[in-house]
C-alpha cells in the first residue's frame, strides 16, 4: 500500500478554508518539539508564548495595536495578489510612508495645527510615499517587462538606506545625544488612544475601515472583479479586453498605499519619532497574513490576530523562558511552510492503492 495523490475534479472548497486550520495545528506540533528541544516544558511554554500575552486587559491592547499594521499591509497586498501582481517590497513602502508622513510632523513642528488636519496631512503624504515607491517596480513592469517581485525586494534596502540617512543626519534630534532619531513628534501629531494605560490606537480603525473598503472593492466594483478574473484566468481576462497593465499599476498602488498608511500609523503610534527601523518586518510578515487569511478582509483580520500574537508570544518567551528572538521567525516560517503543504489538499485528495 501506498499514498498517491490524486487530482480533484474541482477544487475543494472545504480545504481552502481549513488548510490554515491544519497549518496552524502542525505549527504548533512544531512548537511543542522546539520548546522540548530546548529543555523547557512544553505546557507552561506554550502558555508563554500563547496565553500570557494576552491575559490581561493591556495584552489585548498590544495584541490588536501589532495587528493594525498587518492588517493594513496584507489587505493591500491581497488586492494585487489577486490578480497575480505580486509586490515583495512592502516593508520598503512602510518604510517610505513613514518617511513622507513623519517628514509634514517634523514640518509642522511645534505650530499649533489641530490634529484634525494635521493627522490627515500625514496619512496623505505617507499613502502618497507607499504609492510613489511601488509605482517604481510598476513602471519597470510595464515598461521593461521587469520582474515585480526582485524589484519591490532590492528597493527595501533602498528605502531602509534613506531612512538610515536622515536619521544619521539632516533629521537627527540636535538634543538626542546623538542617537540616531528625529525628533519626538508633537502631541497633535500623535494617533489618540483608543484604551486608557494602554498603547492601542486610532491607527486599529484605520486598519478595521481599509478592510471594510476593501471587501467593497473586491466584492462590489467592477475593477475588482476584473482583477480577480486575471488572477483566476488570464486568458480569460485577456480574451475580454481587461487591460494587464491597469491591473499591475493598481494592484501594486494598493500595497503601497496601505503600507504606507501602516507606516504612518507607526510612526504616530507606538514610535512616536522616526528611527532607523520602523517596524520589526511587518511588510514581510503580512505576506503570510494575506495567505493565511485566503486574500479575504475578513480573513486577514483574523491572520493578522495570529500573526500579531506570535510576535507577542516571542517577546514574551524571551523574558520568560530565555529563549532565542529568532523563535518568532520560525513559528512565522513554519506556518507559511505548512499552509502550502495544507494547500495541496485543496487540488489534490489523498488516496491509499496497491503498491
Amino acid at each position: 500500500m501506498r499514498l498517491r495523490l490524486e487530482a480533484r475534479p474541482v477544487p475543494s472548497r472545504v480545504y481552502v478554508w481549513t488548510a490554515p486550520l491544519i497549518a496552524a495545528l502542525a505549527t504548533l506540533a512544531v512548537g511543542f518539539v522546539v520548546f522540548s528541544a530546548f529543555g523547557k516544558n512544553p505546557l507552561a511554554a506554550f502558555d508563554a508564548f500563547f496565553i500570557a500575552p494576552i491575559a490581561t486587559r493591556y495584552g489585548v491592547a498590544e495584541l490588536l495595536l501589532k495587528a493594525s499594521p498587518l492588517m493594513l499591509i496584507a489587505t493591500g497586498l491581497a488586492i494585487g495578489y489577486r490578480a497575480n501582481v505580486w509586490n515583495i517590497g512592502a516593508e520598503g513602502q512602510l518604510t517610505l510612508g513613514a518617511i513622507a508622513g513623519g517628514g509634514v510632523a517634523l514640518a509642522v513642528g511645534d505650530a499649533l495645527w489641530p490634529p484634525v488636519l494635521l493627522l490627515p496631512a500625514m496619512f496623505v503624504a505617507g499613502a502618497a510615499g507607499g504609492m510613489l515607491w511601488a509605482a517604481i517596480p510598476a513602471w519597470l513592469r510595464t515598461r521593461f517587462n521587469a520582474n515585480e517581485i526582485l524589484t519591490s525586494l532590492m528597493l527595501v534596502y533602498v528605502a531602509t538606506l534613506l531612512l538610515s540617512w536622515l536619521v544619521h543626519g539632516p533629521w537627527r534630534d540636535p538634543e538626542g545625544y546623538n542617537f540616531p532619531q528625529s525628533k519626538i513628534f508633537a502631541a497633535n501629531a500623535m494617533l489618540p488612544i483608543l484604551l486608557p494605560e494602554t498603547r492601542l490606537n486610532a491607527g486599529f480603525l484605520l486598519a478595521l475601515a481599509v478592510v471594510a473598503i476593501a471587501w467593497l472593492f473586491v466584492r462590489k466594483h467592477i475593477v475588482g472583479f476584473e482583477m480577480r478574473v486575471a488572477g483566476l484566468s488570464p486568458g480569460a481576462a485577456n480574451y475580454a479586453g481587461i487591460s494587464w497593465r491597469r491591473n499591475i499599476w493598481l494592484g501594486m498602488l494598493a500595497g503601497g498605499a496601505c503600507a504606507g498608511l501602516a507606516g504612518v500609523s507607526e510612526a504616530a503610534g507606538p514610535i512616536g519619532q522616526l528611527l532607523p527601523s520602523m517596524s520589526p518586518g511587518y511588510g514581510f510578515a503580512a505576506i503570510i497574513v494575506a495567505f493565511v487569511g485566503r486574500l479575504h478582509p475578513a480573513g486577514i483580520a483574523l491572520a493578522s490576530l495570529l500573526m500579531s500574537l506570535l510576535y507577542l508570544g516571542g517577546e514574551s518567551a524571551q523574558v520568560n523562558l530565555a529563549l532565542p528572538s529568532a523563535v518568532t521567525g520560525l513559528f512565522q516560517g513554519t506556518l507559511l511552510f505548512f499552509l502550502l503543504a495544507a494547500d495541496v489538499l485543496v487540488n489534490y485528495r489523498p488516496r491509499m492503492v496497491l503498491a
